[in-house]
């Protein structure tokens, strides 16, 4: 029988839709950090080696807007200003196909809330 995924799978998971959305759309990437409560996720460039700090968020599918810690956000920016790089938002979302409010189960489909790469600008408020 499966069993439900567990914190750390469900942050690889989204770092892995996040990943490979980041690699279709041609970023290239500079460094990776997968442990939980560590930001940014992904450090890439682009191909005018533009720097990118990808902080990426996984919560229940059953949310209809995945929003982020304003306060936390605002370090992440001050961050990346210092080191003249942009910063790039993913809201992941993940349900499990039988019942979307709970989380996915391991080797068993999943639902998706994706709406792919928003950029944030670094000035601060």
């Amino acid at each position: 029988m499966s069993r439900p995924l567990t914190t750390q799978e469900l942050h690889n998971l989204a770092m892995n839709i996040v990943g490979k959305d980041l690699e279709a759309k041609g970023y290239e990437f500079i460094a990776i950090n997968s442990q939980l409560k560590k930001t940014p996720q992904f450090v890439c460039i682009d191909k005018n080696k533009t720097r990118y700090f990808v902080v990426v968020k996984v919560v229940p599918i059953a949310e209809y807007y995945i929003p982020y810690d304003v306060i936390w956000m605002e370090t992440i920016k001050l961050h990346a200003k210092k080191n003249d790089a942009k910063v790039l938002f993913a809201n992941v979302g993940l349900g499990n196909t039988r019942n979307k409010d709970q989380i996915p189960h391991l080797n068993e489909e999943y639902l998706l809330q994706y709406e792919g790469l928003q950029m944030l600008d670094v000035e601060l408020n």
